[in-house]
């Protein structure tokens, strides 16, 4: 009986390591893909998905700062849905949009990326009334694996 008292008692903990996670229109989201690399042009790119879903951010190559959306086209992020019966895309730029991301940490010797974000995305369709944005808060991504060069 005492065996069986204790079997009870434990807990199955999960990490989530790595990880891209938060509230997309305060519900839960959680990546089942995500990957970072640089770009041939110079970019830094974080991508992220779940099914037909996909958020990308890009960025200078980053360091440990917090890089502000909405300002201009240099540091974007980016929500998809490729479902054909859903598909919308919504994006930042230079004067669309808001939001942050934070850099916590770059692990050159690991090759890792970590950090949060919240963004309000403008959808691309303008004449969407229905959606004409989206916001991502409580944002996080922890120990994405980075890709130094890409062929992209």
């Amino acid at each position: 009986m005492t065996v069986i008292l204790f079997l009870s008692c434990t807990e199955d903990v999960k990490f989530n390591n790595p990880a891209f996670q938060g509230l997309k229109d305060n519900n839960f989201w959680r990546a089942q893909n995500y990957n970072a690399y640089t770009t041939t042009n110079g970019d830094f790119i974080i991508e992220s998905t779940l099914g037909f879903e996909k958020i990308t951010f890009k960025m200078p190559y980053p360091t440990q700062k917090t890089y502000m959306l909405g300002v201009d086209d240099i540091t974007t992020a980016t929500y998809s849905n490729a479902l054909p019966s859903q598909s919308q895309e919504f994006m930042t730029g230079e004067n669309s949009g808001s939001g942050q991301i934070v850099v916590t940490e770059f692990n050159a010797e690991t090759k890792t990326i970590s950090g949060t974000f919240k963004f309000k995305a403008v959808n691309v369709d303008k004449e969407n009334v229905e959606k004409p944005e989206i916001n991502f808060t409580e944002g996080v991504f922890y120990k994405i694996p980075v890709a130094i060069t890409s062929n992209y």
